[in-house]
């Protein structure tokens, strides 16, 4: 017989992530869940301006220090020991980690204080796209950590099947496929894509070299003076805290150069999707990108690499077109091939777009697997 499921508000759970942001950006759905249900919700993360609305949300939010562009074994023993000592303090019931160093030391800290974690793999990255002594090291931790979670999430099927195929995952059985982490399709409702003379094609996202800004911007370069119509713009933070930053300083040369519009960061997306005609992501790896979701649920048409990840939200010719990695030439001939399309061809694509994401990503499916887990990992019923 089945122990009863108790109901109790002292649930406590921790969201630990190397950027708050993150949190703020793609867990808000959960977040609404658990504070909606009396969960004492607390996020571990480097500090941002995403603090404030994440307390207004009903989280409590502690800084966490994290080097995320580091490699010196002090700063992440650092890190190990301050989410041991949280974790202690804390006493969370469950601990979600997200992000790399997270999900590693992370792993490891809730094991030391007795906590249960479950590890989710964003989207593998940097380490899997360098190959490097350090992009070694990394492996040979998540091995030694990702044996402590109780589930270890991978939001596509690609990163999944490197982490069995290069070894790493010394329980396989705990491994589990989450298709991204979903959109809310009322907050992104479908909008008619805009009818006038001008293009604009839209990057957004955090701007890094690994999100294929470089190549973004070659294209335009090659497409400019063919397609006078087009903007080119870019939409998200610079100088952020990874190895594979954009500076501002490199941004703002782009812009003197005529080639590109830079819109500056924003909390909510929606207004920018909206005015674009097509929404670009020519990335090296991802998990799910949450940027692609949300515009193919506001129907717009999407160009985008032919990646893990990027992959599972873009079918090439139905909601979007897929070009080469790290090709600025296959990119430019797919932003030409949007171009040239008839806008009927577009819209359909964009009606096509919103049916796929709301078969594929709601994120309501994606909040009721957190509930589930938690209710067998705690016994309580949310």
């Amino acid at each position: 017989m089945k122990p009863a499921l108790k109901s109790t508000p002292a649930l406590r759970i921790t969201l630990v992530c190397n950027t708050a942001w993150a949190i703020y950006t793609y867990r808000q759905g959960l977040i609404r869940m658990l504070v909606g249900r009396g969960v004492d919700v607390t996020v571990l993360a480097p500090r941002d301006r995403t603090f404030e609305l994440l307390t207004a949300m009903g989280c409590r939010c502690i800084e966490l220090p994290v080097a995320s562009k580091g490699t010196n074994p002090r700063d992440d023993l650092r890190t190990l020991y301050t989410l041991y000592r949280r974790y202690r303090a804390i006493r969370p019931h469950v601990v979600f980690h997200y992000t790399i160093k997270p999900n590693i030391y992370g792993s490891i800290a809730a094991k030391l204080a007795g906590v249960q974690s479950v590890a989710v793999t964003t989207g593998l990255g940097y380490v899997f796209i360098q190959r490097s002594r350090a992009a070694l090291v990394a492996k040979k931790l998540y091995r030694f950590a990702f044996r402590f979670p109780r589930e270890i999430w991978f939001l596509n099927r690609d990163d999944q099947t490197a982490f069995v195929e290069q070894n790493l995952l010394v329980h396989p059985e705990r491994a589990r496929l989450l298709h991204g982490e979903g959109v809310d399709l009322e907050q992104f409702g479908f909008t008619p894509l805009p009818e006038r003379a001008e293009f604009k094609f839209v990057l957004i996202g955090r701007l890094l070299w690994d999100k294929g800004v470089g190549e973004y911007v070659e294209a335009a370069r090659q497409l400019r003076q063919r397609y006078p119509q087009a903007r080119f713009q870019l939409l998200g933070p610079v100088g952020v805290d990874n190895p594979s930053a954009i500076t501002r300083d490199e941004v703002a040369a782009w812009e003197r150069e005529g080639i590109i519009d830079y819109l500056g960061e924003a909390h909510d997306v929606r207004p920018f999707i909206a005015d674009a005609d097509c929404v670009v992501l020519p990335s090296y790896r991802e998990g799910v990108p949450r940027t692609l979701m949300e515009a193919s649920a506001m129907g717009r048409p999407i160009v985008t690499t032919d990646v893990p990840g990027c992959r599972e939200v873009v079918a090439h010719g139905v909601n979007g077109l897929l070009c080469e990695a790290r090709s600025a030439e296959s990119l430019a001939a797919a932003l030409a091939g949007m171009l040239d399309m008839s806008g009927a061809e577009r819209r359909a694509m964009a009606e096509r777009g919103r049916q796929k994401v709301a078969q594929e990503f709601d994120e309501r499916v994606v909040v009721e697997t957190y509930k589930d887990l938690v209710q067998k990992m705690t016994g309580v019923l949310l």
